[in-house]
């Protein structure tokens, strides 16, 4: 076998001679480092006085995102064994869950109307040509399903724009009176209340002749204008609940010569946002007096998302229409609702598609 023997470094020949065979052994990182001098490729030390405190110092975590060092509070000396030790005091942790909890507001808890269930006379409704709860399928019925519909699809698209509660109010009216808007008020309400998942309030905001309550053969009760009036008195307290599945009713209350400067009050949206308070799927239907007859039409038309304005086919003109709907333009969104129509053009009849029409 060959001899292996060391390759002397360059201008290293006397220091290792003057070492001796001693200089010689060691490890090779050992040797690399005594025979290249790599110490003198390390950085230089840091000066004292350039380094920072340990209380601003930085340290790193594994996602690499730096993070404040708690300043560290000075130790205090161990008490004697002559003094008393401290008693040690448990203390509470708070937690950022913990917190952020403590700043999320409280559940609004739903409004439960707990009035005196009252019976409807199916008769009555049928000798008045109102919708019956539970009766055939008639052309009337038919026709009104698809006015809900529209309204209720219209009130889904105004909630999810942000407009809250209002998305849930719709407001009946007319331009004059004998149009029809109680009619139409009291059978989208029927209509509604048919629905699975959604109840509805009507409520009686013909404050000078209200006819609700004896279209449907309820008894009297403080309503609305009562509530507006009294700031002791609950809105909730004065609905009055039925024997018709989904339908409840909100008298108009007493009769006041103040009912216009009542309704432009504050406390009118805070009444009103009482009716659907942790209710989302409570429709409110609002039976107003004529637009052109009344100042409430237009009071009422700030507070709700839609409005349905009646207009007698026979009777009511172009001007009216446009002075109704000038007064109701508070309201984002005004629909027509054209009543007393004998003749239509399709020839199409609802009823007698079900074979219930005359």
């Amino acid at each position: 076998m060959t001899e292996q023997t060391r390759i002397p470094v360059p201008g290293n020949e006397a220091e290792s001679a003057a070492a001796g065979p001693e200089a010689e052994g060691g490890s090779l990182i050992e040797r690399v480092v005594r025979n290249f001098d790599l110490v003198q490729l390390s950085s230089p030390p840091i000066p004292e006085d350039l380094i920072p405190p340990a209380a601003k110092r930085r340290r790193y975590t594994r996602a690499a995102e730096p993070v404040e060092d708690a300043v560290v509070a000075p130790v205090a000396a161990p008490p004697s064994p002559s003094e008393p030790r401290p008693e040690l005091v448990e203390a509470e942790v708070v937690s950022p869950a913990t917190t952020a909890q403590s700043q999320l507001p409280s559940r609004i808890d739903p409004v439960r109307f707990a009035g005196q269930t009252r019976p409807v006379s199916r008769q009555h409704l049928r000798d008045q040509g109102l919708i019956v709860p539970e009766g055939v399928v008639t052309e009337l019925l038919e026709e009104f399903r698809i006015v809900k519909r529209q309204l209720l699809m219209q009130a889904g698209q105004l909630a999810q724009r942000g407009m809250g509660a209002e998305a849930q109010r719709v407001l009946v009216c007319s331009p004059h009176s004998g149009e029809g808007k109680t009619y139409t008020s009291l059978n989208l309400a029927l209509a509604i209340a048919a629905e699975k998942e959604t109840e509805v309030l009507l409520v009686d905001a013909d404050f000078a002749k209200p006819s609700i309550l004896s279209a449907l053969g309820l008894p009297g009760g403080p309503g609305l204008m009562d509530a507006l009036a009294d700031p002791t008195l609950d809105v909730a307290d004065c609905v009055i609940g039925t024997d018709i599945p989904g339908l409840w009713v909100l008298p108009a209350g007493d009769a006041t010569t103040s009912d216009s400067e009542h309704l432009s009050s504050s406390r009118t949206r805070q009444v009103l946002d009482r009716l659907t308070q942790g209710a989302p799927n409570r429709f409110v239907i609002f039976d107003s007096p004529p637009a052109l007859a009344a100042s409430p039409a237009a009071e009422l038309a700030r507070y709700v998302g839609q409005a349905v304005l009646v207009a007698r086919a026979d009777r009511t003109g172009q001007g009216a229409l446009e002075d109704a709907i000038g007064l109701l333009s508070a309201c984002p969104n005004i629909q027509l609702l054209l009543n007393a129509v004998h003749f239509s053009p399709s020839g199409r009849r609802f009823g007698s598609y079900y074979g219930y029409g005359g």
